[in-house]
């Protein structure tokens, strides 16, 4: 159950748009920038409110990456896996940061809320691979010494 401030926070961002299906994406876009997910309750409260089913609000939302409905961490750390950055050597750093962080393929967000570690399959930034983003600032030319010396930066800002 969500605290009564998430649905307050919900109308007043559905207060900019137009109550219908085209405002949706809008809407749930300015909602997971607020929290950094999308919690699956609001999303269903949001599709009574704008008039849709709560089906076609979940299909729209999973359709898109982009979206998430778990929670993130304070840093939302993305490991670019595309061609350039694998092959200058990404999957060490990503391997780094989830044991440094003790997450897993499957498991994404550390437990205090902290960081979340993902991969992508591009950040558009070639020339300055292997790169990550945190909270999509870019970070190039990453090794896992480099990603430790990150992970330390954000530890001792957070």
């Amino acid at each position: 159950m969500l605290d009564a401030s998430f649905y307050e926070t919900a109308d007043s961002i559905m207060a900019r748009y137009t109550p219908d299906e085209r405002s949706l994406i809008p809407i749930i876009q300015d909602v997971q920038e607020e929290y950094r997910y999308l919690p699956p309750e609001l999303l269903e409260y949001i599709a009574s409110k704008i008039g849709i089913t709560e089906t076609k609000a979940f299909s729209v939302a999973s359709f898109y990456e982009n979206f998430s409905f778990e929670k993130k961490g304070k840093y939302v750390i993305k490991v670019c896996d595309g061609t350039a950055c694998h092959v200058r050597k990404s999957i060490p750093v990503l391997e780094y940061l989830r044991k440094e962080l003790g997450l897993s393929s499957e498991k994404h967000t550390t437990d205090d809320l902290m960081f979340t570690v993902e991969t992508v399959s591009c950040l558009g930034a070639c020339g300055l691979a292997p790169a990550l983003t945190v909270n999509e600032q870019v970070h190039s030319k990453m090794t896992p010494e480099k990603a430790a010396e990150l992970i330390k930066e954000l530890r001792a800002e957070g």
